[in-house]
């Protein structure tokens, strides 16, 4: 299951307070609720063999994917129940506290009708907490306070290793690092390691496609092909809008599996990823639904490289880091050797930490991979919030949500 987390700023830092309720929450006396007892308890368990049995009897396709839901329960820590919503003998929904950070959760079980009562459906999305379990506010020293214990203890316990900057009106009011960035070389980390920040590249390729469309380069609600000339599928090219491709809802597809696996390193610039998935009709009917696209983002970086002139890194560079003053960002390729880039590490089995470069493209992209500091970030963000990038009015363009993306509101590549 992903998580997906959306804010209107780039995230500068992950405050986890924990609550407790006195509520005496059960899950009820029915078929669905024994099934959601069961799968609750082999999850928080922690068990592989007792979450691969629950899953192999009731949900055998999930069994496969035993590393996944491994890796979701070390990053979760398993979940609380809080409320039940909806009780039938076969269906229930109920709000679930997961026990690593104050993100609340929407769980429904649904089970057959036959003795046996296998589970047919199981879901768990993130949801925004609801005002009943709302909270309570702290103050800027009892958050400061709260944030470096939390830190401290994760780092101890190797739950956490980065940095942190957490800023006020503009200006930082906590900003502490920890951990290594190079397990091997024990190197530290500081307020100047460069991390990988996955998607939150796209990021700033809606801010670049703003910037064209507020200088009336292009269009939003134009489809791809008026700049794309060329592009392989006419069904693409002639239904989906630049506007589809910023919101997810262009059915556009991804570009993570078996052909991405065995091309990873022959993908070097936008066009390659073209080339390699242009022939792909929409998923669905553009502007029905959102679902996740990395490569929609590709082909807006393309649409940059068009409508501009430049390269998209050229373009970034010139339009958004220099501008913003960001000194410590980029997405240059993996083989070059980059002053204070971390190493990032991926958990395979239950403790063992490997090197995730063998995952990684040849280079960061217009959908994701590049690197940047919690510095760089933050200037980012005042640079959005004092219109240095946008005007006021495409500034909020671009970061009002737009759509609903599994219980959030997705704006453009915010």
């Amino acid at each position: 299951m992903t998580k997906p987390i959306f804010m209107l700023l780039p995230v500068l830092a992950l405050l986890i307070v924990s609550a407790t309720w006195a509520a005496e929450t059960q899950f009820p006396d029915t078929p669905a609720g024994h099934q959601a007892t069961a799968w609750l308890q082999a999850f928080n368990s922690g068990d592989r063999e007792k979450l691969h049995d629950f899953l192999q009897k009731n949900l055998p396709d999930r069994a496969q994917q035993m590393d996944q839901k491994m890796g979701f329960r070390a990053m979760t820590r398993g979940f609380d129940l809080e409320k039940i919503e909806e009780s039938t003998p076969t269906k229930l929904v109920a709000l679930v506290q997961e026990r690593k950070s104050d993100q609340m959760g929407r769980l429904t079980v649904e089970v057959d009708s036959s003795e046996a009562h296998r589970v047919t459906n199981l879901d768990l999305r993130a949801i925004p907490r609801p005002a009943e379990f709302a909270l309570p506010h702290m103050s800027e020293s009892e958050l400061i306070t709260a944030l470096r214990k939390k830190l401290a203890e994760d780092s101890t316990a190797d739950r956490f290793s980065g940095a942190v900057l957490v800023a006020k009106n503009s200006k930082p009011v906590f900003a502490q690092a920890y951990g290594v960035a190079d397990r091997e070389h024990k190197v530290p980390n500081t307020l100047k390691t460069r991390f990988r920040i996955g998607s939150m590249n796209k990021m700033f390729t809606a801010t670049s496609i703003l910037q064209l469309a507020q200088a009336g380069k292009l269009g939003l609600d134009v489809p791809l092909g008026k700049y794309l000339t060329d592009y392989p599928n006419k069904d693409v090219a002639t239904k989906v809008t630049i506007r589809e491709l910023l919101t997810h809802t262009g059915g556009t597809g991804d570009i993570f599996g078996p052909e991405f696996e065995a091309h990873r390193l022959e993908l070097r610039t936008l066009q390659d990823y073209v080339k390699l998935y242009g022939n792909r009709a929409p998923q669905f009917e553009p502007g029905s639904r959102w679902e996740y696209s990395n490569y929609g983002f590709i082909l807006l970086g393309a649409i940059i490289e068009k409508v501009s002139g430049q390269s998209y890194y050229d373009y970034v560079r010139e339009h958004i880091y220099e501008r913003a003053g960001m000194t410590s960002s980029g997405s240059e390729p993996e083989n070059e050797a980059i002053p204070d880039r971390s190493l990032g590490y991926t958990r395979m089995g239950a403790n063992d930490l490997h090197p995730n470069t063998d995952t990684l493209p040849y280079r960061g992209t217009s959908a994701g991979g590049g690197y940047s500091t919690v510095e760089d970030l933050l200037k980012f963000a005042n640079a959005l919030e004092e219109h240095k990038l946008l005007n006021a009015e495409f500034t909020d363009e671009l970061t009002t949500g737009k759509v609903d993306a599994r219980g959030a509101r997705y704006a453009f590549g915010f």
